[in-house]
């Protein structure tokens, strides 16, 4: 694939992702309407707004693609490509008034992944990987640690948290 249309495919998702991110932002310190869509998982409407954004953007740009979005139903591709979206990666820290949330969002043809983005909109931090360049954040290349021994190494992680099974 040509990195030209791998970087207009970054650049029409960093847009929904800030516009997405300026909705949430805007909304944050709100009274959220939680509801469940599962025993532990809730939704807010911010999610489905902050979605129906970015489902928008990435649809008038390339009506083409297919979307698999966390809070609306699945759309086929007609070329290979399919958007993987989640609006608010973090909906119960959000809900809850805990600045730790994303909007993520990923670019996969035919199973090969061609971009990621994770974009905070409380810090205004935006990580981009390309296939074949890297990673940035803020457009400046991440760094890798220079250390070469896993235990002094420093690992960060992040799990699903479903309260039945991590009582405390």
């Amino acid at each position: 694939m040509a990195q030209g249309a791998v970087l207009r495919f970054e650049r029409v998702a960093h847009a929904a992702a800030a516009r997405a991110g300026a909705l949430i932002r805007s909304r944050y310190r709100d009274r959220q309407d939680i509801t469940f869509k599962g025993e532990v998982d809730l939704v807010t409407a911010v999610d489905r707004e902050a979605e129906r954004l970015i489902v928008d953007m990435i649809t008038a740009a390339f009506p083409e693609h297919g979307i698999h979005a966390e809070e609306s139903p699945s759309r086929s591709s007609r070329d290979g490509h399919r958007w993987y979206i989640d609006p608010l990666d973090g909906t119960t820290n959000f809900a809850h008034g805990y600045p730790h949330f994303a909007v993520s969002i990923a670019l996969a043809r035919d199973d090969e992944l061609l971009l990621g983005l994770v974009y905070d909109p409380v810090r205004e931090e935006l990580f981009t990987a390309l296939r074949g360049s890297g990673a940035r954040l803020n457009g400046a290349p991440i760094e890798l640690s220079s250390v070469d021994q896993l235990d002094r190494a420093l690992l960060g992680t992040g799990f699903p948290y479903d309260q039945r099974q991590h009582a405390d």
